[in-house]
Order: structure tokens, then C-alpha cells, then sequence
């Protein structure tokens, strides 16, 4: 009862009799704790319901290890949606070196263990167990990621589309609330859920493909892309060039006998539409059952920031955003912003601060060019990658005049932005006052961005900009903070392991950690989540765009790449040792400036690093890279974060 005083809706019966409801039009079935926030997803998609017209209830995180927990509310009226979480179950579970996580953010106290692997199918087959013909809708990051057949990094083999194994009637995918009131309006009316073949924006089965339309592509089958790794490859590359709402086509995918049939994307949201969705009536906290628990932890990070905009034109390959959310950036109105940065100073423990105002990639607020609204995104390039497009609009004007207004409530003390800066783009800006007001007003002491590597190689395989364009906007930081009188520092974002990169390449990013002083605390490790281009190159061993092969570390020669990038800790000098011994950089082992580690007497082959001890080796990075600002002792140990679950990437 305390749930629905506080608006919440109902998890139990005795809450909806007491809203007077005979039984839920929908259910929805969560892998995440039911957090009533719009950072959360099954916030959203149950409000949208609701404000449609529909009884909504909520099942989350369900004991799945038999049907009976999914008959709490009894049957819905029309059917069930079922999303895994806000995380692909699997990346929730496992870290990049497939090691159980200890925590799991997204449950109440941060327990692990409270959502099954693959949540999506689990979660499914049970409602199907329990309530036999109910239509079922899967969606959410999970399913949306693994709508094709898929490399499954933790079973190291291609899955089938997780719509085959969940047994759900249809798949949304992307963000997804377009769809599901399409879906919900449909069933409501009679129609039955096997007649929802032409909704934008979803995934359905089908023995024949006699009644779709006859301009669809179709990608190679799952035996293909199973067997054979440049079929795969194929897959991946059709499969994003065809992502896109205006000129996307129907994508079609034969599994046996049968054939998975995605249409379209939906039209991004944009304008009113988009502000009504951040306008509905959230609670924004944690259900009040998970108090005693300690609450939900996932949302301490988002509880005081503003989701501003939409969408990704930035397109890393190791993200997936750009194939869930897409390439399109679409954002809030300044009014609706400001209104909701007026609800946050009335919730507890509100001090005056705003965390965040961003999405994707915070300074990201409208297309990357005029046409992308009418004519759609370009399939076949990229609009910052390998340089700028020359019809790239970098304009930050709105975004300054945004922050600027939040800056002004009476009731702001100040406005950070922690969901990325894309830097490329901001020295693409030939207007440098939105860059001024960055380093005035929105850090704190460092600014966080993500070059990723210092390797031109590596970067050109991540699809992210020559490491001369991180130094420019290095120096140019450095710049301005110097002319503020602002001593702040930089803390990059670097990852190991990422196809494309050699023990040498991973060698170089060690040597640049050691010259500028930076010990990572945490340091992200290439993770293969289904959705993403670097996924492919993963399994596959070449670029899917280029045909080109493409060096991939695996087993220990990941582990060693991964270790270097904190090859000051001990537990990790074994590794080290074998990797420079593997890439006879013997000369690093030693006591001398330039040195990794330290030489022992036990370092087999190692006999004559001391006489080096005073002189090292010259570093293999280019000059023009300069020589970064000395970190002080704050920012030790405040380096590159870890960033699992990439496809939640920002920035």
C-alpha cells in the first residue's frame, strides 16, 4: 500500500485491489529492480503504457526457477513485456574475463544473483509455462542486441535471435515506446498478436515470406553466419547500414525453415513527443520494498542527472548504441529540461547539484547534418570517422545556452557533465565558447574523455579519431585552463585488448601511462557484447566493412595486454614480465626512468636490464604528441574507469 500512495504502480494484488482492479490490462516482467526513474527502462516503457490509457503491473525480478512467481498479478488481460534490465543479463553477471561479478547494481543492496542468465528467454519461457497463449512482447538492451543470430562471447559460439529461443511472440527493438503502444493499441483491439507483422521498429517469425514487401535484404542465414565467419562478417555490415528510419529496409534472416523478419526502425522521437516521455509522472526512487535492502545502487549515479538528448552520430564500433538507439541525435526542448531540473530540488538529498545533462555523448544535441531528418543517415560513411564530414554541422550554441539557463535556477548550485564529451567534435566547433564554459563551469578538478588508445592502428579499428586529435584538444584544455587560472586535469579513458591491438600496440599505451604518470585504478578490457561492430571483428578476425583481416588478442595474450595498462601492481608483474619477454622489449624491465618493472635476479633473460638502469629505451611514441600536464597526486589512481556493459557507453 505504501507503493501506490507514493504513485508507484502495483507489484502486488493487494495493491491493485486496492486501486480497484479486477486484473492488469499488461504486465510488465523486469530483470532490473523496479526503479520508477526515467533512466531506467522499465520506468518508461510501464509509464508510457500508462499514459495510453493502460493498467500496468510490474513483476520484477522474479524468482525464475519455477512459473509460479509469475502468476503474482494473475493473467493480463492482453499480454505480457518482458525486458531483461538496463544491462544485457550476461554482461551483468560476467566481467570481461568471464569472472562472476560480485555486485549487480541494478538489484536492491547491489546483490548478484537476482535475475537468470539470457533473463530474456528465461523470464519468457516461464510466462509461457504459466500462462499458455498469452501474447509475449521481449525488449529492452538484451533483446534489442540480440534480434539477429549473434556471437555469444560466453559460450564462444553464434546464437540463434534470441526471439527462436525465448519462444516471444515479437520483438521491440531500439527505444522502443512508439512500438509498444502500437502493439498494446493492436492487441487491445482484437487483433491477435500473430497479425503484428507491419509495426516499425520490431522483430517477428514467419514461415513464408509471400505478404512482405519485395524490396526486403536478406542477410545470410543463421547456418551461414554459424559456419562461416565471412558470412557473419556480411551480416554485421547489412545489417548496420541498414539501421536507419528513413531509408532503412525491411532485414530478413532465415533460421532453419523459418525466417526472422525485422522491420524498420521506428522514427526517433523528437520535439513534444520526446518531452512527454521525461515529463510523465515519475516517483523517481526506488520502490519502498527494497528500503531495508539498502535500495537500488544503480540509481544513486542518475538520480540528480537530466537525460538531454538521444541517438549517437559518433559510432564506435566497440558501442552498440548507434544499432539500439541509432545514428539520429534527437533532444528535449530547453522548457522540459528546466522543468524537470525543477522537480529534482525537491527530492531528498538534493544539495544543489546536477550531476549530469547529457546522453549518449553530452555535447550530441541535434542531427550531425541537415539531411539526416529527410534523406537519413549515410550507409556506407561516418560522420566524425576517419576525420569530420564536411557537412557536419559542430555547433554547441544550444547546449551552451542550455546549461547556461540551469546554471542560472536559483536553486543550482552547479551543473557537471559526466556522460562524455565527444572532443573531436568540440575541436570541430570553430566557436570555442562552449569549450570555455566547459572548463569554467561544468568540472570539477578532472575532466573525464575517452581517446581509448594512443595507436593510430588500434583507433582506426575502434572507428575513433588519430591520437593527434586527442593531443590537439589536450593542449588546447591545457590552454584554456591556464588562461582561467584553473589547475584541472584530463583522466582518459583507455582500453586493452581491443582487436587490432599487438602486444607492441599494448606495449606503447603502457610506455604513455609510465611517461604521463597515470596509474589506472580500474582499466576496461574489451568486452564482446552482442550488437556491436567489434563483436564481429572478434569472432571473425576481419573488419566487416573493409574485408580486411584484423589482429585479435584472445586467452592470455588479452590477459597480458590488460595487465600492462597497470603494470604497477604486483599481482600483475608475472604478466607483464612474459609479455615484454614475448615482445623482446627486455629493455623495460628494469630500475631506469623508462622501465615497466623492476629487474629481479629470477627474470630469466633479464641479466643485463640493470646495466640499462639509468637509460631505459627512447619511447616508441611520436614526438608530436608532446608531454601531457603532471598529474598530482589527487588524480593517482583515478584513471580510465571500468566501463562494462559497452553498449550503455557515453561519450
Amino acid at each position: 500500500m505504501m507503493g501506490i500512495k507514493q504513485g508507484f504502480l502495483p507489484v502486488t494484488k493487494a495493491e491493485m485491489d486496492a486501486l480497484g482492479w479486477d486484473q492488469p490490462d499488461f504486465i510488465y516482467v523486469s530483470g532490473d529492480a523496479y526503479v520508477d526513474h526515467p533512466s531506467f527502462a522499465n520506468a518508461v516503457i510501464t509509464r508510457v503504457l500508462t499514459a495510453a490509457g493502460y493498467r500496468v503491473g510490474i513483476i520484477a525480478q522474479p524468482d525464475w526457477q519455477t512459473a509460479e512467481p509469475f502468476k503474482v498479478l494473475g493473467a493480463p488481460r492482453y499480454g505480457f513485456f518482458i525486458g531483461a534490465g538496463n544491462l544485457d543479463s550476461m554482461v551483468a553477471h560476467y566481467t570481461a574475463a568471464k569472472k562472476p561479478r560480485k555486485q549487480d547494481l541494478y538489484s536492491p543492496g547491489g546483490v548478484a544473483g537476482k535475475r537468470p542468465d539470457r533473463a530474456a528467454i528465461v523470464y519468457s519461457n516461464r510466462v509461457r509455462e504459466a500462462f499458455p497463449g498469452i501474447p509475449i512482447i521481449i525488449g529492452g538492451i538484451e533483446a534489442s542486441l540480440r534480434r539477429f543470430a549473434h556471437y555469444d562471447y560466453w559460450q564462444d559460439k553464434v546464437r540463434r535471435s534470441v526471439l527462436f529461443d525465448s519462444r516471444a511472440d515479437l520483438l521491440s527493438y531500439g527505444m522502443g515506446e512508439i512500438s509498444i503502444v502500437e502493439i498494446a493499441d493492436a492487441l487491445a483491439s482484437g487483433c491477435p498478436v500473430s497479425r503484428l507483422k507491419n509495426i516499425r521498429g520490431t522483430c517477428y517469425i514467419t514461415n513464408s515470406l509471400e505478404n512482405i514487401q519485395k524490396d526486403y535484404l536478406m542477410l545470410p542465414s543463421f547456418e551461414e553466419v554459424s559456419t562461416d565467419k565471412p558470412a557473419y562478417a556480411d551480416a554485421t555490415r547489412i545489417s548496420f547500414y541498414e539501421q536507419d528510419a528513413v531509408r532503412g529496409k525491411i532485414l530478413v534472416q532465415a533460421h532453419g525453415n523459418r525466417f526472422l523478419v525485422q522491420n524498420p526502425p521506428a522514427m526517433p522521437l523528437q520535439g513534444d513527443a520526446l518531452d512527454a516521455v521525461y515529463e510523465l509522472p515519475y516517483v523517481r526512487r526506488a520502490h519502498p520494498m527494497y528500503d531495508e535492502e539498502g535500495g537500488i545502487p544503480a540509481l544513486l549515479e542518475v538520480q540528480f542527472s537530466i537525460t538531454s538528448s538521444r541517438g549517437c552520430f559518433g559510432s564506435c564500433n566497440f558501442c552498440s548504441l548507434a544499432f539500439h538507439q541509432g545514428r539520429t541525435v534527437t533532444a528535449r526542448s530547453h522548457e522540459s529540461i528546466i522543468k524537470e531540473a525543477t522537480l529534482l530540488k525537491d527530492l531528498p538529498g538534493f544539495k544543489g547539484y546536477i550531476h549530469d545533462v547529457g546522453g549518449p555523448t553530452a555535447n550530441f544535441r541535434q542531427p550531425a547534418c541537415k539531411k539526416q531528418l529527410s534523406a537519413g543517415v549515410c550507409p556506407d560513411k561516418r560522420c566524425l570517422y576517419p576525420s569530420p564530414c564536411k557537412a557536419l554541422i559542430a555547433d554547441h550554441r544550444d547546449y551552451r545556452e542550455l546549461l547556461k539557463k540551469l546554471r542560472e535556477l536559483p536553486f543550482v548550485k552547479k551543473v557537471f557533465i559526466r556522460s562524455g564529451i565527444r572532443f573531436d567534435y568540440l575541436l570541430a566547433d570553430t566557436n570555442e565558447g562552449f569549450f570555455h564554459d566547459l572548463v569554467k563551469h561544468h568540472i570539477s578538478g578532472q575532466l573525464k574523455v575517452a581517446p581509448e588508445h594512443i595507436s593510430d592502428k588500434v583507433l582506426a579499428a575502434m572507428g575513433k579519431p588519430a591520437n593527434h586529435v586527442y593531443e590537439a584538444f589536450r593542449q588546447k584544455y591545457k590552454k584554456i585552463n591556464e588562461h582561467l587560472g584553473k589547475e584541472q586535469y584530463l583522466v582518459p579513458y583507455l582500453m586493452s585488448g581491443h582487436p587490432g591491438s599487438t602486444l607492441e600496440e599494448a606495449i606503447q599505451l603502457a610506455e604513455y601511462l609510465r611517461r604521463e604518470k597515470i596509474r589506472p585504478e580500474q582499466v576496461q578490457d574489451f568486452y564482446p557484447t552482442p550488437g556491436s561492430v567489434s563483436t564481429a571483428m572478434y569472432y571473425t578476425g576481419q573488419d566487416p566493412f573493409t574485408k580486411q583481416p584484423v589482429y585479435v588478442p584472445k586467452g592470455e595474450d588479452k590477459a597480458m595486454q590488460r595487465a600492462l595498462l597497470q603494470s604497477f601492481l604486483p599481482e600483475n608483474r608475472k604478466l607483464v614480465l612474459q609479455a615484454l619477454k614475448k615482445a623482446g622489449r627486455e629493455d623495460l624491465i628494469g630500475n631506469g626512468p623508462h622501465c615497466l618493472i623492476p629487474f629481479k635476479p629470477s627474470d630469466t633473460g633479464g641479466k643485463n636490464n640493470d646495466k640499462r638502469k639509468n637509460s631505459g629505451r627512447q619511447s616508441r611514441i611520436t614526438e608530436n604528441q608532446g608531454r601531457t600536464e603532471k598529474r598530482s597526486s589527487r588524480t593517482k589512481g583515478k584513471g580510465s574507469q571500468s566501463r562494462s556493459g559497452s553498449h550503455h557507453r557515453r561519450g
